[in-house]
């Protein structure tokens, strides 16, 4: 007979014992009770700093904390936005129709002959009134932008239309002494904001004036070569491009002027109200 000689381990990889069931099972159990209790703090600690955010006043429809927040996000934006700075623009051919979202301000009957832009004068009550054919005699301008949704999605589309620039040039009602607005030299008494809603007034947006006269907002009345369709925002909508899709406001109804941010639609659900990127 010959003695068989032992294999030893590899080295560095000592065979540790087994431990017993009981142990493993127990160190589980010590696991899972530390790992419970610390999410059970996570979590009381989540509620309880929901509800004290809750129970903050409200500013605009949202706690004020968040307000402040999305107001850093928005003093951001503004600082990185300028007059000369502007959307990339992309050849025709990759314009393509955006879908359809939302319809607030959109479900009552469109008239177009009886629509009719009104307009409020800075500082005034007095109303004037405007047709797509008053808003057609202006410069024509044409670009093809990319629409951004603030869901995530965005889609290069072709819109046609007249400067809001132009329009207040033209017809100078942005001023408390009726001047025309100039982008490059805005005068003392130029309206701060501009706010714009649906003729129903259900749905409504803001704009600081830099962004109402930057060269790309666009009173709009064609996309992607044809006349708005209604569920587009005809006869006419605004489009801001350097703005994400909520501040596009579909069928103009009504352009007003103030010292004061506007209301604004989806900043009174908590968003962003500059909405710049």
């Amino acid at each position: 007979m010959t003695e068989e000689t032992p294999v030893p381990a590899p080295a560095g990889n000592p065979q540790e014992p087994l431990r017993p069931e009981a142990e493993v099972l127990a160190e589980a159990r010590r696991r899972s009770r530390r790992s419970f209790i610390g999410l059970g703090l996570a979590g009381l600690a989540g509620l309880a700093g929901w509800n004290w955010l809750i129970s903050q006043p409200t500013e605009q429809g949202i706690p004020r904390p968040l307000r402040k927040v999305l107001d850093a996000n928005g003093r951001l934006s503004g600082a990185y936005f300028k007059e000369t700075r502007l959307a990339p623009e992309f050849a025709r051919s990759r314009a393509r129709r955006p879908r359809v979202n939302g319809d607030v301000g959109l479900e009552s009957e469109l008239d177009p002959a009886a629509w009719r832009l009104r307009v409020q004068a800075y500082g005034s009550n007095t109303l004037q009134e405007f047709t797509l054919a008053d808003v057609q005699t202006l410069p024509k301008i044409e670009m093809t932008t990319e629409l951004k949704c603030i869901e995530g999605w965005s889609i290069v589309v072709h819109w046609a239309g007249a400067r809001l620039s132009d329009f207040l040039a033209k017809h100078p009602l942005a001023s408390r002494a009726g001047r025309p607005a100039d982008p490059q030299n805005p005068s003392a008494d130029l309206a701060p904001y501009v706010g714009i809603e649906t003729p129903d007034g259900l749905y409504y947006v803001g704009l600081d004036m830099a962004s109402a006269l930057h060269p790309q907002t666009l009173l709009c009345y064609e996309m992607n070569g044809q006349p708005l369709t209604p569920e587009h925002g005809a006869p006419l909508r605004l489009v801001t491009p350097l703005k994400y899709g909520i501040k596009h406001l579909k069928r103009i109804g009504t352009i007003a002027f103030a010292d004061a941010r506007p209301r604004d639609y989806w900043a009174e659900l908590g968003y962003d109200w500059d909405s710049g990127h």
